[in-house]
């Protein structure tokens, strides 16, 4: 229980964990569907190839698409792509690298669907037994006989060897089309792999991955504090309605018995607010956030100092202060 737990907070901290989850699951989706969908070749010579084309490339597609919807790097990608300028240069190097991920794993799922479907061969059969050669098997000459050998209840199959013959024979080339694909795929990716580094700068590589997460994160963690902000703002503005409604003349009504409760989270709710108090502040927040997005330097927040507070100003210009929990005595007022 406890190493599920650690699996399942790992997903959700790591987005590109939760990437590949998804994928992987819409592979499995993709194979499952197949397994499950009762595929009927209509038979006929002008409709086997069309009906086989639809089954071979509409699922790809939606699958596709999908992929592209579910993965996070996609919004990523769209909002640093289409985002204003502002006080923060774009990095087009990014957004390559960001949509280059989100293809790879959008693909996974109708590649997986493909190689089933080929090394499966029914979808193959209906396809081209038509264009099978008939003296191969019987000297029979009639195309309509041919594009009946998917319909293997058909009355003039029963008993017959003439199918399996045929079947056999297309399925071969299906899966030798499914593996020959497969082989590929792999070839390409270890091809990839090994020859990437030969031709591609690793610390600008490592940059573009270090400045790609950090879009990802940078926006998790905005969406984060707009949702602390959000109801620590509701909670006070429901307090202040109840508090206004029972100092109310006209209206006397109980003291609600929560709102003595929320009294001590107010304190840690001001922090949370960060002076924003107004619908007009939020709006001007937020249209800032996207106009005008920060500079990336953190050298004047990370050097400051924590918590100095000056207390107190004695006789001869002495001032007592309190800096990071430490009591100085100092003749001129430092503290900040």
């Amino acid at each position: 229980m406890e190493r599920l737990k650690l699996v399942l907070q790992y997903f959700q901290s790591n987005s590109e964990s939760i990437s590949n989850g998804i994928c992987i699951v819409l592979a499995l989706v993709s194979v499952k569907l197949y397994t499950s969908f009762d595929f009927n070749c209509p038979c006929l010579p002008q409709y086997n190839k069309l009906y086989s084309l639809g089954v071979m490339t509409v699922p790809p597609v939606i699958f596709f698409f999908l992929g592209v919807l579910v993965n996070r790097h996609t919004g990523v990608m769209m909002d640093e792509w289409m985002r204003p300028v502002g006080n923060r240069s774009k990095n087009p190097a990014v957004v390559k690298y960001l949509f280059s991920a989100m293809i790879q794993r959008a693909l996974l799922a109708p590649m997986v669907w493909i190689l089933v479907t080929l090394l499966d061969g029914k979808i193959f059969i209906c396809a081209f037994s038509v264009s099978v050669d008939p003296d191969l098997f019987s000297g029979l000459d009639v195309v309509r006989i041919m594009a009946k050998v998917p319909c293997k209840e058909d009355v003039i199959f029963q008993n017959s060897s003439f199918r399996k013959a045929v079947s056999r024979y297309v399925r071969c080339y299906s899966q030798a089309v499914g593996w020959s694909i497969l082989l590929f795929l792999i070839i390409l990716g270890a091809m990839g792999r090994l020859i990437k580094p030969c031709f591609e700068d690793h610390a600008a590589f490592l940059q573009t991955r270090y400045w790609s997460n950090y879009l990802d994160v940078e926006q998790k963690l905005f969406d984060e504090t707009c949702v602390l902000h959000a109801r620590d703002f509701a909670r006070k503005c429901v307090v202040q309605f109840f508090e206004d409604m029972t100092e109310d003349s006209i209206l006397r009504l109980p003291h609600p018995s929560f709102i003595s409760n929320v009294g001590e989270r107010l304190e840690e709710a001001e922090e949370r607010l960060h002076g924003v108090t107004k619908r007009v502040q939020m709006d001007q927040l937020l249209n800032k956030w996207y106009y005008g997005k920060p500079e990336l330097d953190v050298t004047r927040i990370a050097h400051r100092p924590r918590n100095p507070i000056c207390l107190s100003q004695h006789a001869d210009n002495i001032f007592s202060c309190t800096i990071d929990g430490l009591c100085l005595n100092t003749s001129l007022a430092h503290c900040t």
